[in-house]
Parts: C-alpha cells; sequence; structure tokens
C-alpha cells in the first residue's frame, strides 16, 4: 500500500517529466520559418541582415532621398530659362509682327544674371512702338546685371541652396542615428537570445542529473538499499527542476520571438529563428568589442545634426545681414541687327552698346532686422545645447566606460565560484554514490552549481550589454555592422 501511495504522484508526473527537448524542439519547428542561412547564428549575420532590411533603416533612408530632392528644387532657382514672346497686329492701320526670344542664366556666384536674346520683326508699327523695328535677320542682343553691394556674396538663392544641401547632411545623420539605435536594439535581442538559450541549456542540463539518478534510486529501494521516500524527495525535485526548464523554455522563445524583428528574410521579412541555431557557449556574447577613439563626440550623428543646423543658422544670418545693405547693381547690353536695312532705317545697322546702374537703400527695414535677430538667437541655443550634448556624451561614456570595467571583474569572480561549485559538486555525487552523502545535500550542490553557471552567464551578458552601449555611445560602425 505504501508503495502505491508512493508510485501516485510518480504517474502523475510522467507526463511533466516527458517533456523536455523534444515537445518544445517541436513547437519550436512549427512556429519558426526557414533561416535565411544554416548553422550557429551570429552577431555578424544579425546587424548585417537587421542594417540591410529593418524597416526604420529604410525608413531613414527615404527621408535622406526627399533631402536629395529639396535640394534638388532648390538647385532649379539657377536653371536657364528660355522664353518666346510673340504679337501681330490683326487689325487696324499698323500690321506689324514681331516675335523675340530670350535665354536668362542666372550666376551661381552673384545675385545677377545674363542673358541673350534674339527679335526679329516684319510689317509697320507706330512710332510709340518704333523700338520693335529689327533689320530684315534681326536682331541678336546679350547682356548682364551684376550685383555689387546686396546679393553680392549670397542671397536668397543661393541661401535656400545652403539650406538644402544641409538638410541633407541632417538627413543622413539622422539615418545614421537611427540606423545605431536599430543595431543598439537588434544587439539586445540577439544577446537575450544567446543568455535564454543558455540559461535553458543549465536547467535541462539539471534537470538530467535527476532524470539520471532517479533509475539508480528505484533499483537502490527495490533492493531494499534506500529508503522508499527517498524515490519521492528525487521526484519531488525532478518535478521542481522541470518547472525551472518550463520557464526558461517560455524565456528562450519570447527572446526568439523578438529577435525576429531584426532578423529577416531576403524579402525583409522577420523570421524565428530555429533553436538549432543557438551558440554552443557564451562566446558568441563577445562579438561587440567597441574601439578606443579620442574623438567619439564628433563621431555622434546627434551633435553632427546640430553642427549642421547651426551652419543652417549661419547660412540665414548672412542673408538677414545682406538684406539690410543697399542695392547697386550694374548692367550693360550689347545689341546688333543683321541682315538687309529694314523698315526701322539704317539707325538700326550700327553695333549698339548700354550701361546702366539701380542703387536703393533701405531706410527702416524692420523685416531683416527681425530676422537677423531671429537667426543669431538660433545660433545661440544651438551652440549652447550643442556644449551641453558633448558633455553629456563625454560623461556617458565615461560611465559605461566603468560599467564594463565592473562588469568584466563581476564576470572574473563568478568564473570563479562556478568553477569551486562545480567541483564541490562533483564530489559530493561521487559522495552520494559511494553512500557517504545524503540526497538533501547532493541536491543542494548541484543547484548551487547550476546557480554559479546562470550567474556566470548573466555576468558575461552584463559585459556584452556594456560594451554595446560603448560602441553605440561612440558611435562605432564597425563594431555595429554599419561599414559599407
Amino acid at each position: 500500500m505504501m508503495r502505491l501511495l508512493i508510485a501516485l504522484p510518480l504517474i502523475a508526473a510522467v507526463p511533466i517529466i516527458g517533456l523536455p527537448g523534444g515537445a518544445q524542439a517541436q513547437t519550436l519547428a512549427r512556429v519558426a520559418a526557414p533561416s535565411v542561412s544554416e548553422g550557429a547564428l551570429t552577431l555578424d549575420e544579425v546587424l548585417r541582415v537587421s542594417a540591410r532590411a529593418a524597416p526604420q533603416i529604410v525608413e531613414a533612408l527615404a527621408r535622406e532621398r526627399a533631402a536629395e530632392g529639396r535640394a534638388l528644387s532648390a538647385a532649379g532657382a539657377f536653371d536657364t530659362v528660355f522664353e518666346v514672346d510673340g504679337r501681330s497686329r490683326a487689325l487696324g492701320y499698323y500690321d506689324g509682327t514681331v516675335v523675340a526670344g530670350r535665354a536668362t542664366r542666372p550666376l551661381t556666384g552673384n545675385g545677377g544674371y545674363v542673358y541673350g536674346g534674339y527679335r526679329v520683326s516684319r510689317g509697320d508699327f507706330p512710332i510709340y512702338e518704333d523700338e520693335n523695328y529689327t533689320n530684315r535677320l534681326g536682331e541678336v542682343k546679350v547682356g548682364a546685371l551684376y550685383s555689387l553691394l546686396r546679393d553680392r556674396l549670397v542671397d536668397e538663392r543661393r541661401t535656400r541652396q545652403t539650406v538644402a544641401a544641409a538638410d541633407i547632411d541632417i538627413a543622413r545623420f539622422e539615418r545614421e542615428s537611427v540606423a545605431i539605435g536599430v543595431q543598439r536594439r537588434a544587439i539586445d535581442a540577439y544577446q537575450n537570445w544567446v543568455v535564454a538559450g543558455l540559461r535553458l541549456a543549465a536547467y535541462r542540463d539539471l534537470l538530467n542529473l535527476s532524470e539520471s539518478r532517479r533509475g539508480a534510486i528505484a533499483r537502490q529501494v527495490e533492493l531494499g538499499a534506500r529508503p522508499e521516500i527517498l524515490l519521492a524527495e528525487n521526484d519531488q525535485n525532478l518535478v521542481r527542476r522541470r518547472a525551472l526548464v518550463v520557464r526558461a523554455e517560455g524565456d528562450f522563445e519570447a527572446a526568439a520571438n523578438a529577435l525576429s524583428l531584426y532578423y529577416r528574410n531576403s524579402a525583409g521579412e522577420p523570421v524565428l529563428v530555429e533553436a538549432d541555431r543557438l551558440p554552443a557557449d557564451a562566446t558568441a556574447l563577445t562579438g561587440v568589442v567597441a574601439a578606443a577613439v579620442a574623438d567619439f563626440a564628433q563621431r555622434r550623428p546627434d551633435l553632427q545634426v546640430l553642427l549642421a543646423k547651426i551652419d543652417q543658422g549661419s547660412a540665414k544670418l548672412a542673408l538677414a545681414r545682406n538684406d539690410l545693405r543697399p542695392r547697386l547693381d550694374l548692367r550693360g547690353e550689347v545689341g546688333k541687327d543683321v541682315g538687309d536695312e529694314g523698315l526701322g532705317g539704317r539707325s538700326r545697322t550700327p553695333l549698339e552698346a548700354a550701361v546702366g546702374f539701380r542703387f536703393s537703400i533701405p531706410l527702416q527695414n524692420r523685416a531683416a532686422r527681425g530676422r537677423l535677430a531671429e537667426a543669431q538667437a538660433e545660433i545661440d541655443a544651438l551652440q549652447a545645447r550643442s556644449r551641453f550634448l558633448r558633455d553629456q556624451i563625454a560623461t556617458e561614456v565615461e560611465g559605461i566606460t566603468i560599467n564594463v570595467g565592473a562588469a568584466e571583474r563581476l564576470a572574473t569572480i563568478a568564473e570563479q565560484e562556478r568553477m569551486l561549485a562545480e567541483r564541490l559538486a562533483n564530489a559530493e555525487r561521487r559522495r552520494f554514490e559511494l553512500g557517504s552523502s545524503d540526497f538533501f545535500l547532493v541536491n543542494q550542490r548541484e543547484e548551487t552549481a547550476n546557480d554559479a553557471r546562470v550567474r556566470l552567464i548573466d555576468a558575461q551578458a552584463r559585459i556584452a550589454t556594456a560594451r554595446a552601449e560603448l560602441a553605440a555611445a561612440t558611435a562605432d560602425r564597425g563594431a555595429l555592422g554599419l561599414e559599407p
């Protein structure tokens, strides 16, 4: 009767105990998508796939292309413009017809422009339209306008082009900032997946010890060498360890699901990594090592965004100062009628040249003064923000460096603890097999050794996390898998 009472919980525990690796592996196989490659999954592979297919990075690239489109539109202010104008008197005493074509090209280094044109006329014109007459083959004319004061060094067209070029830089830096953030999260997802898998392996090894011991204890109970209660105690311990495995399996599945957000196939679809691609040990966590660089602040894209905005503010400031200057434009024009003499007479035939100027000065110009004050205030604000960001980056990097050193020291201690705990567990296990130790003590030694193993995995994960943070804080594109 006593044996039946002991056997009942064991019979109930059999379905639970029989689950370990097989059912869980089948579950993962059912939900896993085909992998993009074979073998153990490496961090380099995850970062390479993430940098190519992450939707956030693709979106940032599209924004950069949009900025390039705006810059192209701003450059359109310097396009050559060709126009044709024609006029003919359909009714009335005069029957004059005139057709004129003109091409204008703005100067890229001055606020002026150059132009060239051709004009030809036929018929009679009234005296107040006498300028329409040309020789039989028409008139060719070239001219230019050159700014001497306002718009000489900078004007609205060139300022828009400068601002648009800086927008491209800002979009590129923002894309790099997004990419760094995505790669940083991809590293976290991969490391969490590896750590969850290694923890699961540790708890499965601990479960296997109880399963392998159960048969030997059962034979000893049958032979009367051990009390029956020992078998029940082993099964109780086995069920508790099985619960640890089930919990670790859930964590491993959740980590694989989180990793699929960054690990994608060639079509950009998330891929659920199969359990058999888990690396064998914690060396997979040592893939990210940030390079020691002295100018890490200059590598940060968020700081570069501020510097580009300061450049934009300087361009707007120069434009506001330009608007306060007086305008003095010099213009010149040369014209020549060709062909036989027309109805306008011989006065059209000689070469013509004309020069002139235009002068104006703003008296109040409060709009320009307001833009000047606004641009200067924006530059001051951006410079103050950039100074704070430099200090913040330096403090952040120093703090992460301290964390890396502390995590490495803790990992060394955790390794020593694991070695000693495993040594004690092996010795206690041999003593138990020889009958010199009790079941409670051997289980305690095994669980202590397994806890030390899990703590070592956690310590190695903290090192990997701190190194990844350092790579992101110093914008180390090589360590983050962003180098071309």
